[in-house]
């Protein structure tokens, strides 16, 4: 009987850690498993939040790389309100140059996704020097040009300013404003609707 309060402590001590292990402990590590469970599900979620950061800094990288490059084009592709303009100056640009412009037609402008093609038919007679300095100074312009059916004949009457005659279309492209574009694509959906 004397072990008996010696029994009685450790059946007390085990029944005072059975009730704290099923009451506290087992309980708390639940809690933590959950939360390690939820850090785990939240370190995820933050790489995929990294990675799309990383994406989207390319996007915007990208993107302003698409601007740069869209207002450098601007420069040499004209808006449709500046192309008279243009072509006046290629007009004095050839007079410049002492050739005679014997015609100048503006042809119908070729309508693409997001610009226009411009061709003129030029005739011109003149010597080769006044044809290089003109082709010289085109090629100088801030817009793009493109000379396309060039051909060049010898005069039949040929003079100090005129020994020869040029043929020619310079090509240049029109770039559509946001209006344009906007237009363009209400007009494709309404088409495909009326197809349905």
């Amino acid at each position: 009987m004397k072990d008996q309060p010696i029994l009685t402590y450790i059946v007390l001590a085990v029944l005072i850690l059975a009730i704290f292990y099923f009451v506290y402990y087992k309980p708390k590590g639940k809690e933590l498993q959950n939360l390690k469970a939820e850090r785990i599900k939240i370190e995820g979620d933050v790489e995929k939040s990294k990675k799309m950061k990383r994406e989207l800094d390319k996007i915007e990288a990208e993107l302003e790389s698409m601007n740069v490059t869209l207002r450098n084009l601007e420069i040499i592709i004209p808006q449709k309100k500046e192309i008279y303009n243009i072509l006046r100056k290629i007009q004095q640009l050839a007079n410049d140059s002492k050739l005679n412009v014997r015609r100048f037609a503006v042809q119908k402008e070729k309508p693409q996704d997001f610009y226009s093609i411009q061709a003129i038919n030029i005739e011109m007679a003149g010597n080769y020097h006044n044809l290089g300095h003109f082709f010289d100074e085109l090629s100088h312009f801030s817009r793009l040009f493109n000379v396309d059916n060039f051909s060049m004949k010898t005069l039949a009457k040929q003079s100090s300013t005129a020994t020869i005659s040029i043929t020619c279309v310079p090509t240049t492209y029109i770039f559509h404003d946001e209006k344009v574009l906007l237009d363009k694509a209400k007009e494709q959906k309404a088409k495909k609707k009326k197809r349905r």
